[in-house]
């Protein structure tokens, strides 16, 4: 399937399928995800934890109940767990479900090297990727620096899209129901 930028494997970086035994990294990964979301809000840190622990059963729940196919996979650094991708690949395009990174690895180049990857990998296999990002998300900006557009509004979440040099969106049309969510 998709493999991790040979740059990336040579400074200690690697891809591996999730296990249960990784739910407590994953749980505390989403909750860095959502702390300045929750900053403001006047709960106390056990409410906000109650809050979180629910939210990401909840996504964990929708994600392997409603993508076939999606390769649930931990980035690890040095054998210790760095973030999360999971990609669902369709004929058509890479769906990227979800990136996301622990705080300290965040801006220092491990995303965009994942998705310059991504890229690399559609464009061999003449195919488009498609992302959901919140607007807020400040890895928005560099999604767009990656030549990444938003094609729909849905709210909260933007739609994007990245295609190949001299594709169309009906070479690379995606289908109709996708759902998702990625940070980088």
């Amino acid at each position: 399937m998709f493999a991790l930028p040979a740059a990336l494997q040579a400074r200690g970086f690697a891809l591996r399928p999730e296990t249960d035994a990784d739910l407590g990294f994953l749980s505390r990964l989403y909750a860095s995800t959502r702390e300045a979301e929750l900053a403001p809000f006047p709960w106390s840190a056990e409410q906000k934890a109650a809050f979180l622990a629910q939210q990401f059963q909840a996504q964990r729940r929708h994600y392997r109940d409603t993508i076939d196919g999606c390769a649930f996979e931990v980035i690890e650094h040095d054998g210790e767990p760095v973030g999360r991708l999971y990609l669902e690949p369709r004929a058509s395009h890479l769906n990227l479900v979800d990136i996301a990174l622990l705080p300290a690895w965040r801006g220092q180049g491990v995303g965009a090297a994942i998705l310059e990857a991504l890229q690399d990998a559609a464009r061999a296999g003449s195919r488009g990727v498609i992302a959901f990002v919140e607007k807020t998300n400040p890895a928005l900006r560099l999604y767009h620096r990656l030549g990444f557009a938003a094609i729909a509004d849905h709210g909260v979440y933007l739609e994007i899209e990245w295609l190949p040099e001299g594709a169309s969106r009906s070479d690379c049309a995606p289908s109709p129901a996708l759902d998702g969510s990625s940070g980088a």
